[in-house]
């Protein structure tokens, strides 16, 4: 159960660094070639995203995962059928002359469209939501200081991942990371829309961030290992693993206390409201992509 589990946290950090920019003008990889990943045997579990230049190269994504990207969407706003949660691809991609990475999620849905034939609509609703909300106390994350180099667009990107029964790793590049392993919760240089999007992988329901705040923190949360098996079921559960019985009654009704009180003393709190949020629904979609 442990590399599915790694896999609710890495695939959602890896593609939220790369392709959080506004829409640009579409376009369509020069030559891609997208194919089932092939599953290693063994406890260990790697995700991994690079670009260069003009090359990219996506591992072990799910659909939903590149549909999220090419709609710039997170994953719980997707809906499909249950392979789309659960069936992965590699995905090997050639970028246009004059074309930049920001662009990438508008080829991609060219892509999605000729390969899987997708199709897809929109739909808003309101949805019960967790806010990120600065707390009563001050705020005691450990601001790290801005650096020229994070604003420049760089020609190479390396965002990778791996996690086993051990934990989880995920290296956002930059000198930005985080894990999840021994109880513990650790980022550095961590911005709290990540955090928050991190978080709900935890959770009964998504977190969004309403602290208007725009640096980047290092972080630690402590949490008792009651919440922390708890905290690894549900992100199992958000990410679509279907679990027996006796695993599910672990989370019904669990709220991790342990990891509000954490937030508490860092000065956060997570605050339930209702919030209306877009939604995609997957209405085709071929199981195999068509030849590349």
């Amino acid at each position: 159960m442990k590399p599915l589990i790694f896999t609710a946290f890495a695939s959602v950090a890896l593609y939220g660094l790369a392709f959080g920019q506004g829409p640009a003008p579409k376009l369509e990889f020069e030559v891609a070639s997208i194919r089932p990943s092939v599953t290693a045997e063994g406890e260990r579990v790697s995700i991994g995203l690079h670009l260069d230049g003009s090359q990219a190269r996506i591992a072990s994504f799910r659909l939903k995962d590149y549909v999220a990207m090419a709609y710039r969407l997170k994953t719980y706003q997707i809906s499909g059928q249950d392979w789309t949660g659960t069936d992965r691809f590699d995905l090997t991609a050639k970028l246009p002359s004059g074309a930049n990475s920001d662009q990438i999620p508008e080829m991609l849905q060219a892509l999605l469209a000729d390969r899987f034939q997708l199709k897809v609509h929109h739909e808003k609703k309101d949805q019960s939501v967790y806010a990120m909300v600065l707390g009563k106390t001050p705020l005691k994350l450990k601001a790290v200081p801005g650096d020229p180099d994070d604003d420049d667009g760089p020609p190479m990107t390396n965002v990778s991942a791996s996690g086993s029964s051990a934990g989880v790793s995920v290296d956002l590049g930059k000198g930005s990371s985080y894990s999840f392993a021994n109880n513990k919760f650790e980022g550095k240089k961590i911005t709290l829309d990540r955090l928050a999007t991190i978080l709900e992988r935890f959770m009964d329901r998504p977190v969004i961030n309403s602290t208007e705040l725009k640096g980047k923190y290092d972080i630690t949360l402590e949490v008792t290992q009651e919440d922390y098996q708890a905290m690894l079921i549900r992100a199992a559960v958000n990410t679509g693993l279907v679990l027996p019985p006796e695993v599910l009654r672990m989370v019904d009704g669990n709220t991790p206390t342990s990891l509000l009180d954490a937030l508490q003393q860092a000065g956060l709190k997570l605050d339930a409201r209702k919030a209306p949020l877009d939604f995609l629904v997957i209405d085709q979609a071929r199981k195999t992509p068509t030849d590349n």
